[in-house]
């Protein structure tokens, strides 16, 4: 085509150098105005009509690598496309300039095709994100996996390029730098075989809510990376745990908490044991009076009257047969109570027991579940069912054991 131009050129009368340096002029401007012309079909007219195309279906998935520009970094490889095939013909006989021209339409390509990877990695990501299972198996770790795959190949074209070597003289070069690579990507390759077990076993995911005090950890799971994973506190802080942590050390994971439909009430009060007691007929009734304990209190009754009678139990004496005691009938009552309470779960374990006696008195614990998980609710709902039970403690003529106070001595010394 240039000797075609070049002849007709000094067939019109130009001299040889004028209609070289004409023709290749021409060819030069032709070639940047056919660049110039697919790079604005591409842009203006294919992608616009894509566009169109997308904007009518009712899949979202391609709505979202629309929006990630993943067409958009392609249709930059038009133009470069254009002068990479091209390049011969303006500079016909000059090599080395057409090798250097080449070069540069190949790495530009090579870094438009790895942002165009880059974007369609990112929309697959966001794609997967639209589905139940990405909650349970993150891939975040995994797709930047493939970006660092793709930066370092393109890296690896692109150097060959510039040294003018192949690609395969490189690859085979990396073998002596494998110990400083594995230096240089330990955390990478640490995260990527952590990712593959926490994935595998399902360990952590993305809304968990877990516990790691040794990295000063508490809240839920934002984000799981390659190499970190992310923790927003209670206290809106952000907490960054390197993700090979989750494999090599202990942390606790609510997620069974959450799943279950309750929340854990586990907590105690101490009885002063000295205030422990058999009932007397008084006792009694003042017990019968109560709402909850009415029933129990004169089943209980007659049960122990017919006990004792089969037993010819002498009454002379409290010890001898079976009696009810203040701090049984104690138990009974927070049993019915938390029984009627609308926001204790009665399917899971309830439970309200007596632990050992300590120097602290006696243990009464409450293992109960609340039906409601938010910490606000729970935390309320707990503090009430508490409020009330310290409040009920010496209607069954006890007291709650504390610690000698202050004003505990200066009574003493009235």
């Amino acid at each position: 085509m240039l000797e075609i131009t070049k002849s007709w050129m000094i067939n019109q009368g130009l001299d040889i150098l004028a209609a070289d340096i004409l023709s290749r002029g021409l060819a030069l401007i032709l070639i940047a105005a056919l660049s110039l012309i697919f790079y604005l079909i591409t842009k203006h007219l294919i992608l616009k009509g894509l566009a169109a195309i997308i904007s009518r279906t009712a899949t979202q998935w391609d709505d979202i690598i629309l929006g990630k520009k993943v067409f958009n970094r392609l249709a930059y490889l038009a133009p470069a496309i254009i002068i990479y095939m091209s390049a011969s013909i303006p500079f016909a006989g000059y090599d080395s300039l057409i090798v250097l021209i080449n070069g540069v339409a190949l790495i530009y390509m090579i870094t438009m095709g790895v942002l165009a990877l880059n974007s369609f990695l990112n929309a697959s990501l966001d794609i997967y994100r639209t589905y139940e299972v990405s909650d349970r198996i993150p891939i975040k770790g995994f797709i930047q996996v493939f970006k660092i795959i793709a930066y370092f190949t393109s890296g690896i074209f692109i150097i060959s390029i510039l040294l003018n070597k192949t690609p395969i003289y490189l690859f085979s070069s990396l073998g002596a730098l494998t110990a400083v690579l594995m230096f240089i990507f330990k955390d990478a390759i640490l995260g990527f075989v952590a990712g593959i077990q926490l994935s595998a076993n399902q360990m952590v995911a993305q809304g968990d809510w877990i516990e790691m005090p040794k990295y000063g950890a508490n809240g839920d799971i934002i984000e799981i990376a390659l190499t970190t994973v992310k923790v927003q506190n209670w206290d809106k802080t952000i907490t960054t745990i390197p993700t090979y942590a989750l494999i090599t050390d202990s942390f606790k994971n609510w997620r069974g908490m959450s799943e279950s439909g309750g929340r854990r009430i586990k907590r105690s009060i101490s009885i002063d044991m000295n205030t422990i007691q058999f009932c007397t007929e008084e006792m009694l009734d003042k017990f019968s009076k109560i709402r909850y304990i009415s029933d129990y209190i004169e089943e209980k009754k007659i049960e122990l009257q017919e006990s004792n009678k089969l037993e010819h139990v002498d009454h002379s004496n409290l010890v001898n047969g079976r009696r009810m005691t203040n701090i049984g009938t104690l138990r009974a009552y927070v049993e019915a109570y938390l029984s009627n309470h609308p926001m204790i779960s009665k399917e899971m374990t309830f439970m309200v027991r007596q632990l050992a006696p300590t120097e602290h008195g006696l243990p009464l614990e409450i293992y109960v579940f609340s039906k409601d998980q938010n910490w606000v609710n729970y935390e309320s709902i707990q503090a009430n069912i508490f409020d009330h039970i310290l409040a009920v403690v010496p209607e069954f003529n006890l007291r709650i054991f504390q610690d000698p106070s202050g004003l505990d001595f200066s009574k003493l010394t009235r």
